[in-house]
């Protein structure tokens, strides 16, 4: 690409620890199906993020995938699932979970995050059964799709709603790396362990090649997982690929470096296009900045950068996404922000 991009945080291929230990292990004969070596290592060191919660810990390639396994195996056909508006499986997985035969029941989202409240009204509104898909399954991302992140208080609540009402809870983990390295962040991966029935944590957009790691906290929504793997093609004979990657970012830490860097990154660049006079749709809390730039602004930055368009916000401006990587440099930052402040003089 000609132009930097900060259309996401997986534009570049992986770290170099990643690449270097895939390349030393090459000629080296392992088990398939997930059950080398390297990816017991990686179980062992993710759960041991967990105090006393022993999960499950599956490894599959992308997070659509891990989305469709947690929600259709979790779920009878006539259950559904409570998400908010904004959330991943609604509005940029292309009807996966639908097409699975789930029913997912969308609400308001406050700050991109769902509450008890609205999850209560969900319930309320989808009750008149058998004539209605039964609520069963709450999905929720952190962070959100706009960047901003659960306080423990906030998910230990929904996670107590969850429990009162018998409602599993799925956390999308896309960037929730970004989330528990964030410098506002209360919760720990032993937190969400303990609040959730099932999760997973993003890889693909922390320096891995690709790969996601499904977490099932829950005893009874562990039992045949391995049958929902083989049937929707997730169950990799080369898993090792899969393993030795989540391996290697929770070996020494990388996992957490790489995703405070990309949170570093973003915050350096939220304050200087907010000291340049431009206001935001949300606070920037992890690698997600969506300042409101002026059309004419925005036009002429993309002849030098790539970034999304996210939408309209009125006639003379519209909001804009940009996201910060493992890989984003100070050069890089600094270069869009001096094309910003030299764009914008009269």
């Amino acid at each position: 690409m000609t132009r930097h991009s900060f259309l996401d945080d997986y534009s570049e291929g992986a770290h170099p620890n990643i690449l270097k230990a895939l390349s030393e292990t090459n000629m080296a004969q392992q088990t398939a199906y997930g059950v080398d070596l390297y990816s017991q290592e990686a179980r062992t060191l993710i759960r041991r993020q967990m105090g006393a919660v022993n999960p499950d810990v599956w490894f599959v390639a992308s997070g659509t995938l891990a989305n469709i396994l947690a929600i259709s195996s979790a779920l009878r056909p006539h259950e559904a699932v409570i998400a908010p508006a904004s959330g991943h499986i609604v509005v940029r997985e292309t009807g996966a979970i639908e097409a699975t035969g789930q029913k997912i029941i969308t609400v308001p989202p406050v700050d991109g995050k769902l509450t008890p409240d609205s999850i209560v009204a969900a319930l309320k509104a989808n009750a008149h059964f058998p004539h209605m898909a039964r609520p069963r399954l709450v999905y929720l991302s952190n962070a959100t799709e706009i960047g901003t992140l659960y306080t423990k208080a906030e998910l230990a609540a929904i996670s107590t709603l969850c429990r009162e009402r018998g409602l599993l809870l799925l956390l999308d983990g896309a960037r929730l790396g970004a989330a528990l390295s964030a410098e506002k962040n209360d919760l720990t991966v032993k937190d969400i362990a303990e609040l959730t029935d099932l999760f997973w944590i993003g890889g693909t957009k922390v320096g891995a090649l690709m790969g996601e790691a499904i977490v099932i906290a829950n005893p009874a929504l562990r039992e045949d997982f391995a049958f929902h793997l083989k049937q929707r093609g997730a169950l990799l004979a080369k898993g090792r690929v899969l393993g030795l990657q989540f391996r290697e970012l929770f070996r020494e830490g990388l996992y957490f470096e790489l995703a405070g860097h990309a949170n570093i990154m973003a915050q350096r660049l939220s304050a200087a296009i907010s000291q340049a006079g431009h206001r935001f749709a949300a606070e920037t809390q992890t690698n997600q900045l969506f300042p409101i730039l002026p059309n004419a602004l925005i036009e002429a930055l993309r002849n030098h950068f790539e970034f999304y368009i996210w939408e309209p916000h009125d006639q003379s401006s519209s909001v804009v996404r940009l996201v910060t990587s493992w890989a984003t440099e100070e050069r890089h930052v600094d270069a869009f922000v001096a094309k910003l402040k030299a764009s914008a003089r009269p």
